[in-house]
C-alpha cells in the first residue's frame, strides 16, 4: 500500500482573480482544466514545484478562510520574488518565529497559504 501526498482544495469565487492571483503573482502554472459543462463552474490544477493544489468554483467542494500550511526552503528568494512583481493587493513579509520563517499570503478569496522554511533545528 501508498498514500500519497494530500492536494488541497481552494474554493474561488472569480476566475479572472484566481489567475491574476496564483499564476500571474504566486507563479504557478495551469496544469488542467474541467467543466463539467460550458456554464459550470472551473475546476483546475495548479502546479508550481512539488506543490499541487485544486481551485474550484464549486459550492460543496472547499470552505472560503481556509489555511494551508506550506513547507519550503528559500523563503527568502520566494519573498523577493512576489515583492518584485509589486502585486496590487500583496506585499509579503517574512515573520521570523522560534521554529522557523513564515510569509502568509491571503488569496482574493480569504483563503490564506502559510509558507514556512523551518529552523535548522
Amino acid at each position: 500500500m501508498q498514500i500519497s501526498g494530500a492536494i488541497p482544495l481552494i474554493r474561488i469565487f472569480s476566475e479572472e482573480k484566481a489567475r491574476e492571483f496564483y499564476v500571474d503573482f504566486l507563479g504557478f502554472s495551469i496544469e488542467w482544466e474541467h467543466r463539467f459543462e460550458d456554464d459550470l463552474p472551473l475546476y483546475a490544477q495548479i502546479r508550481r514545484g512539488n506543490l499541487v493544489i485544486h481551485l474550484t468554483g464549486h459550492h460543496g467542494d472547499a470552505t472560503p478562510g481556509s489555511t494551508l500550511f506550506i513547507p519550503m526552503t528559500g523563503i527568502d528568494t520566494l519573498h523577493a520574488e512576489l515583492n518584485a512583481k509589486r502585486y496590487a493587493h500583496a506585499r509579503p513579509g517574512i515573520k521570523h518565529e522560534g521554529w522557523g520563517n513564515v510569509m502568509e499570503i491571503a488569496d482574493p478569496f480569504g483563503n490564506r497559504l502559510r509558507f514556512c522554511e523551518l529552523a535548522p533545528d
